[in-house]
């Protein structure tokens, strides 16, 4: 990495020095190690940045310091600190300083952007950045709404009056192409690119672009430097924004930033008013038809943005071929009305949410392309040789994404216990759940008595009801290292019950299991 930063003394713009640096800094980002003893990407980022930092202090070279420099810039809290220190050391000892490492702390936001598609799938964020006014240059930034609002994509480009007229070209009216462009206040920016970065951080496998790894250094120092929360309300010139939104209305930045919680009252009012419209009309199979459009509602208030109403190609596509299969276990008749269902909401909401004929017609053949491959794709739990008697008993909800951390949780539905017959009991019952517990610790090497089961009861409930992910998360890397499945249970009850009554704390805590190995640590070995 040193070496490699040698190039760093032969540029002359600190824009080019800083998109090196951030490049060199991206090589080791990436989603999150299973199965290594790292805590994460804050892990890597203490064992390899910071160690790079501490190493590149030692060497009195140029290239050094020029990485030193843009490190303490671009670098992760922790590693710009040490950084700036030991640039700041190299620099009194007379190491040769380059010329752009000067402007790397003038650096200072200017006008922002939005450009949205006509869907609503995506916005992207165009923030104008320069150095004291010099070099000017416009970072994009694309938040993808179907994927969770994570940022997917980022580039830098120094042709900012070029790219601003090109966007504003293309939304003028006679391309056709939808969506709008104008102004975001700089405080909105941040907070939209902050959370969006945050999902991103939060994906153990995040589906961005091949180079996001390159810009990302880049990406989160340039939202640093955009202004935070201004004190005043949001000005009334803010633009009002067109698209596909949620009921009564398009959707907005505030929509899009942040997830309105829908009432289940209001979503079955949408539901019947669906089931009462023109397009509903000719579904014959209406108990089938109410339970699939409960469903579309489900993904679009939980998913996206409390937006139901919003329809798209990608988003009709993302329903059926990942969502729908991982997330809900339908019935052979809703599988079949399904595909349905959803061209029927995709005209209604469309008509609703003013969608043009065009787009809507782009959606209706994305949803009947999606329609046999749904078949394929889509797996009833059956036919992974489960009873399904045994699936419907763990799924009350049909939450097909629960099955795996239900059955770990309750691996003993079947046999007798106590003259009990364990296969007519109600793992969702409280009284029931006692047994099943119970009777899975009917061995000479268990331990079962009753404030025992009270901790495997507080750990089961919780794995019931996935909460916090961080657990069930913590489980699977535990399992992967091939450690027993009661042991597992009770590593995880000591770590929640060490954390203490706080969500944060206990969320906090299970995010750093398994432990890091002996050995491992954010210093360099002598």
């Amino acid at each position: 990495m040193l070496r490699a930063a040698r190039e760093l003394l032969a540029v002359r713009s600190p824009l080019d020095a800083e998109l090196l640096v951030s490049e060199m800094l991206g090589t080791w980002w990436g989603p999150r190690p299973r199965r290594v003893g790292l805590r994460g990407n804050a892990g890597i980022e203490e064992l390899v940045g910071e160690g790079l930092v501490e190493y590149a202090a030692q060497q009195a070279t140029p290239a050094a310091l020029a990485l030193l420099s843009g490190i303490a810039c671009l670098g992760t809290p922790a590693q710009a600190a040490k950084a700036e220190q030991a640039a700041l050391e190299l620099i009194e000892r007379g190491v040769a300083r380059p010329r752009w490492a000067e402007h790397l702390g003038a650096v200072t936001s200017g006008d922002c952007y939005l450009n949205s598609d006509a869907y609503g799938d995506r916005d992207e964020v165009v923030c104008v950045f320069s150095y004291a006014g010099e070099e000017p240059h416009a970072l994009v930034a694309v938040v993808d709404y179907n994927a969770n609002g994570l940022l997917r994509d980022g580039w830098v480009t120094a042709q900012v009056g070029k790219l601003l007229d090109q966007c504003r070209r293309i939304h003028a009216g006679e391309s056709g192409a939808g969506g709008s462009f104008g102004p975001l206040d700089p405080p909105q920016a941040r907070r939209m690119l902050a959370r969006a970065l945050r999902v991103t951080h939060d994906s153990a496998d995040p589906p961005v672009s091949d180079s996001f790894a390159s810009y990302h250094a880049f990406i989160r120092a340039r939202i640093r430097t955009l202004p935070p929360r201004a004190s005043e309300p949001a000005k009334a010139s803010e633009p009002a924004r067109t698209g596909a939104g949620g009921l009564g209305g398009p959707a907005g930045t505030a929509e899009r930033g942040s997830r309105r919680p829908w009432r289940p009252d209001r979503r079955a009012m949408l539901v019947a008013e669906f089931l009462a419209s023109d397009e509903a009309e000719d579904l014959s199979d209406r108990r089938s038809a109410s339970h699939c459009a409960d469903h579309i509602v489900a993904y679009g208030c939980d998913r996206d943005f409390g937006r139901p109403l919003r329809m798209s190609p990608v988003k009709a596509d993302t329903f059926l071929l990942d969502w729908l299969p991982r997330k809900v276990m339908l019935s052979a008749a809703e599988q079949e009305a399904i595909p349905h269902v959803l061209a029927a909401w995709t005209r209604w909401a469309g008509r609703r949410s003013g969608l043009s004929k065009q787009a809507i017609a782009q959606t209706l053949d994305a949803v009947f392309d999606s329609t046999e491959k749904f078949a394929a794709a889509y797996r009833d739990p059956t036919s992974f040789g489960l009873d399904a008697a045994l699936v419907s008993r763990l799924l009350p909800d049909s939450d097909l994404e629960a099955l795996p951390r239900r059955a770990f949780a309750f691996p003993l539905l079947s046999g007798w216990y106590g003259g009990v017959d364990l296969g007519t009991l109600d793992p969702a019952d409280p009284a029931d759940r006692r047994i099943l517990l119970a009777a899975d610790h009917d061995g000479p090497d268990r331990h079962a008595g009753q404030p025992h089961i009270e901790r495997h009861l507080e750990l089961a409930d919780r794995l019931w009801r996935g909460e916090p992910a961080e657990l069930w998360e913590a489980a699977q890397r535990l399992l992967d290292l091939g450690e027993d499945r009661h042991a597992v249970l009770h590593e995880l009850m000591d770590t929640v019950r060490t954390a203490g009554p706080r969500q944060v704390d206990i969320a906090a805590a299970l995010r750093e299991l398994p432990p890091v190995e002996p050995g491992i640590s954010g210093q360099p070995p002598a």
